[in-house]
C-alpha cells in the first residue's frame, strides 16, 4: 500500500503531494514554509520495497511534467510556490495501472523439495564403495582420486621398476649399495636450494598502476618530447618567430625535468601549464611604463615629456601617434607633435591633417583660446636631429606637456638612416622610445627588434646607450588568434609593450592584457 507520494522540484519545493489513509497532517505547507528560510540539501533514499516503484516514478515525473510544463518553466521560486497543480485524479489512475501490472507479473514460487533434482538421489549413490567410484563428485576431487586408483593400478614388478631405475643387472645388494652411495652424496653437497619466485598479488598491481596515476611519475626528457615538439609547431603557427618557438620549449623543458607529476594529470596538460606560465611572466615585464604619471613628474620640473616614434616603413607610425596625441588630449595635456620625417613625401601634411581633426574635436575654445595640439615642422630634407631640438626647445618655451617625435620609417638594414636615428636619439635624449611594430609579422620582428637596439648601441656616445623602452603593437585587429608577435618582440626586448592599436579611429587604442594574449595564443 502507497500511503504518501511527493513530487519535489529540483530547488526543493513541494509542488504536488498524495496522502494516503494513514498520514493525516499536511507535508505541503511546513515544508515550503521552511525552504523560504533556510537552504536544504535535499538528500534521496529508495525505501519502498514495492517491485513496481522504479517504473512507477519515472511515469508520474513524465506526465507531471508534460502536463504542467509552462507552469515548471517559469523562473523564480515564488511562482512555483503560489501555483496549484491539481494531479490527483491522474495519480490514482497511475498507481492502480502499476498495481496491476504487478500483479500480472508475479514472482515465481519456490520449488518444493521434492519438485527439486536432490529428492530423486539415493542414499546408496551418495555412499562410496570400497575399491569403486563415487556416482558423482566434484571435478577436483574426481581428479585427484581417479590418479591415485591409476597408480594403484598400475604398479609396476620389481623388476621392472629396477629396469626404470637404471639397475637392471644388479644384485639387491648392489642396488642397496647403490643407493647408498647416491644418498651419502647427497647429504654432503648439501640441499638443493629451489628458487624462490616472487609472486606480484593482485593489490601489487593495482596499486602499482594507482600510484602510477596519482602523482609518483617524475618527467624525463623522453616523456616531454613529442609533447614539445607538438607545442612548438603550435607557437610557430601563431607566428611567434622559429627560434624563441625553441627557447622557450627547452626553457620549459629544463623546468620541467625531474618533476614530479600533480595527481592525475597527464605530460600534456603539465607542459601546456608550464608554458603558459612562463608566456604570461614575458608579456609582464619587471619594468612597467606609465606614461601619465612621468608626464606628470616631467610638469613639475617644468620641461616638456618627449617621446620618441622609430620602427619600419608602413607599420602605422604617424596614425599611432596621433592615437596616443588624443589619449593624451582626454586626459588634459597639451602636445606639440615635431615632424622629424623629413625623407617620406606627403608625411608632414599627414600630420598636419592629424592636427586639424585632433583640434576640431577638442576646440581651442574650451582650452583657454590655445590650440591643444600644435605642429612643429621645416619642410623636407632638413636633419632630423636639428628638428627635433628645436622642437623640444619650443615646447620648453611654450609650456607644451608632450613632445610627439615622429620619424622616418627604415629597414633595418639602411645602414645611413639607422646612424641618423641613432644621432636623433643621443643627441635630444627622449624620455620614451618606442617601436613601432606590426603584430602581422613572426621571424621578421625578431631581426627588426635586434637589428634597431644594436644601432642605437652601436652610434650611442654613451657608456650606457639608449635602447627601445617599450612597444606600440599595431594592426592587432586583424590578427585573429597570430598573437605570437607579441611574445616573439617582448622576449628579445625584454621591454613591455605599451599600446595595442586595434582600429583606424583614434578611440582604438588600448593596453595589453597578458593573460588575453596568452589564453588566444595557446587556443588550439
Amino acid at each position: 500500500m502507497l500511503d504518501f507520494f511527493t513530487i519535489f522540484s529540483k530547488g526543493g519545493i513541494v509542488l504536488w503531494c498524495f496522502q494516503g489513509a494513514g498520514v493525516s497532517e499536511s507535508f505541503t505547507g511546513p515544508v515550503n514554509a521552511l525552504i523560504r528560510s533556510v537552504i536544504l540539501q535535499v538528500g534521496f533514499q529508495k525505501i519502498l520495497t514495492l517491485t513496481y516503484v522504479d517504473k512507477f516514478i519515472d511515469d508520474v515525473q513524465l506526465h507531471f511534467r508534460d502536463r504542467y510544463k509552462n507552469e515548471l518553466e517559469q523562473k523564480g521560486a515564488l511562482k512555483l510556490l503560489n501555483n496549484t497543480f491539481d494531479f490527483e485524479d491522474r495519480f490514482k489512475k497511475l498507481l492502480r495501472e502499476a498495481e496491476v501490472t504487478s500483479k500480472a507479473r508475479s514472482p515465481v514460487p519456490m520449488r518444493s523439495f521434492k519438485e527439486s533434482e536432490k529428492s530423486q538421489k539415493t542414499v546408496k549413490s551418495m555412499i562410496e564403495t570400497k575399491g569403486g567410484d563415487k556416482s558423482k563428485e566434484q571435478g577436483g576431487k574426481k581428479n585427484k582420486n581417479t590418479k591415485k586408483e591409476g597408480d594403484q593400478g598400475k604398479t609396476p614388478p620389481f623388476g621392472q621398476k629396477d629396469v626404470l631405475n637404471g639397475n637392471q643387472g644388479l644384485t639387491p645388494e648392489e642396488i642397496m649399495q647403490k643407493k647408498r652411495e647416491d644418498f651419502f652424496r647427497k647429504r654432503k653437497m648439501g640441499p638443493t636450494e629451489k628458487p624462490s619466485v616472487k609472486k606480484s598479488g593482485g593489490f601489487g598491481g593495482m596499486f602499482g598502476m594507482l600510484k602510477g596515476l596519482v602523482g609518483s611519475k617524475s618527467l624525463s626528457r623522453e616523456d616531454m618530447e613529442p609533447v614539445l615538439e607538438k607545442m612548438k609547431d603550435h607557437l610557430i603557427a601563431k607566428n611567434v618567430a622559429a627560434d624563441i618557438s625553441s627557447q622557450l620549449c627547452e626553457s620549459v623543458a629544463k623546468k620541467l625535468e625531474g618533476k614530479v607529476m600533480g595527481t592525475f594529470t597527464t605530460v600534456a596538460s603539465t607542459v601546456k601549464q608550464a608554458l603558459q606560465d612562463s608566456l604570461v611572466q614575458i608579456l609582464q615585464p619587471k619594468r612597467r611604463v606609465d606614461i601619465l604619471r612621468d608626464v606628470m613628474d616631467a610638469q613639475s620640473q617644468r620641461r616638456p615629456f618627449v617621446i620618441t616614434f622609430c620602427g619600419v616603413n608602413g607599420v602605422g607610425k604617424s596614425t599611432n601617434l596621433a592615437k596616443i596625441s588624443y589619449w593624451l588630449i582626454e586626459n588634459g595635456f597639451s602636445v606639440l607633435i615635431a615632424a622629424c620625417d623629413t625623407f617620406r613625401a606627403g608625411a608632414v601634411e599627414q600630420l598636419r591633417t592629424h592636427q586639424r581633426r585632433l583640434n576640431s574635436l577638442h576646440p581651442p575654445e574650451k582650452h583657454g583660446g590655445r590650440p591643444v595640439v600644435q605642429l612643429y615642422e621645416k619642410g623636407y630634407g632638413k636633419d632630423a636631429a636639428g628638428i627635433a631640438m628645436e622642437a623640444i626647445a619650443y615646447a620648453r618655451n611654450q609650456t607644451f606637456d608632450v613632445v610627439l617625435v615622429d620619424t622616418a620609417g627604415r629597414m633595418q638594414d639602411n645602414a645611413p638612416l639607422m646612424t641618423a636615428l641613432a644621432k636623433l636619439i643621443a643627441v635630444n635624449m627622449p624620455d620614451l622610445v618606442l617601436f613601432v611594430g606590426e603584430a602581422l609579422v613572426g621571424n621578421e620582428a625578431v631581426d627588426q627588434l635586434v637589428k634597431f637596439n644594436q644601432a642605437l648601441a652601436d652610434h650611442s656616445m654613451s657608456d650606457k646607450p639608449r635602447l627601445i623602452d617599450g612597444i606600440v603593437l599595431t594592426k592587432f585587429d586583424t590578427i585573429d588568434d597570430k598573437v605570437g608577435a607579441a611574445i616573439s618582440m617582448t622576449y628579445i626586448t625584454g621591454q613591455p609593450i605599451v599600446f595595442v592599436g586595434t582600429g583606424q579611429t583614434y578611440n582604438d587604442l588600448r593596453s595589453l592584457n597578458a593573460r588575453a594574449v596568452v589564453g588566444a595564443l595557446m587556443k588550439a
